[in-house]
């Protein structure tokens, strides 16, 4: 055994693929809440989008409380 293989460590991964996952997943959030939102609003018949509009920002809401819940434990 070589000094060299005793003291090295396994290297982590990289800090872009991270953030690239969470990216994916704010998007995931966000289009399964709009989605969501959609397929309700077709199915209430009602003439304003209300529906969709609430489940649409309320993803938004969650896909930012997760990104800043991310960003927080980074420190």
């Amino acid at each position: 055994m070589t000094p060299e293989s005793k003291n090295t460590e396994p290297k982590s991964t990289p800090v872009y693929v991270k953030y690239i996952g969470l990216s994916f997943q704010l998007f995931g959030v966000i289009g399964g809440g709009t989605w969501f939102g959609w397929w309700l609003q077709q199915k209430s018949d009602m003439k304003f989008p209300v529906w969709l509009l609430l489940f649409c920002f309320l993803s938004i809401g969650i896909a930012f409380y997760q990104l800043w819940n991310s960003i927080r434990s980074d420190k």
